[in-house]
């Protein structure tokens, strides 16, 4: 009898875990995005006093309606920048932005690499990932999913010998970090799926997946 009502239990439990996983994971995910975003946005009410914008008169963490409100800030602020940036003297501002930060040493370099990936992923000419392709990884006999980035200038080529494609090998379950690898374009075999279809199968940690038919080499 006690082991009857353990497996119903047990069984019940598993399938409200099921049920309701994906909603917590989801509500997680969101509240730590949040968290994140407002930790930068909430500098923007700085103009406004401590005591108004955060608990214990201003000693204490920021009321979660003025987060919301710095965030509505930013969205603004960005919006408007876009708005800005259609514009000829809109452009010509922020031109000159850019070149007073490329002016400060150190700064300058830093930006520089922020903004050539910024374009590699939102430039609709070069994107960022071309196509999803199985690669050994690990090592021989492991196999991972990744995506092809760019193919290699002439000179790397010349100096390996072979034709060398850089390829990203995501995280699981988190894609925005990984591995890149620089391989022969004759080891890897082309996925005929497409590259949102390739994050789902990374993030679902492999239970998200479809029929991928496999070509003899990607084409890049």
């Amino acid at each position: 009898m006690n082991r009857t009502l353990f497996a119903r239990w047990r069984d019940n439990f598993l399938a409200g875990l099921a049920v309701s996983l994906p909603a917590l994971l989801t509500l997680f995910i969101v509240l730590w995005v949040f968290g994140s975003i407002a930790n930068l946005t909430d500098k923007l009410l700085f103009f406004l006093p401590k005591g108004l914008t955060h608990s214990e008169e201003g000693r204490g963490s920021i009321y979660w309606y003025w987060s919301l409100v710095a965030l509505a800030l930013a969205v603004t602020l960005v919006t408007f920048t876009g708005l800005l940036a259609r514009y000829y003297i809109g452009r010509r501002m922020i031109a000159w932005t850019e070149g007073v930060i490329m002016r400060v040493p150190m700064v300058n370099r830093i930006y520089g690499v922020i903004k050539q990936v910024n374009e590699a992923f939102t430039s609709n000419k070069n994107n960022a990932f071309k196509t999803v392709v199985l690669v050994e990884f690990p090592r021989e006999g492991l196999y991972s999913v990744g995506f092809v980035t760019a193919e290699q200038p002439a000179g790397v080529q010349a100096n390996a010998g072979e034709h060398l494609v850089c390829v990203f090998i995501p995280t699981t379950p988190n894609p925005t970090s990984g591995f890149l690898v620089m391989v022969s374009a004759d080891k890897l075999k082309k996925l005929d799926m497409t590259v949102p279809d390739g994050l789902k199968f990374i993030v679902s940690l492999g239970s998200v997946s479809t029929h991928w038919p496999i070509a003899s080499s990607p084409s890049i």
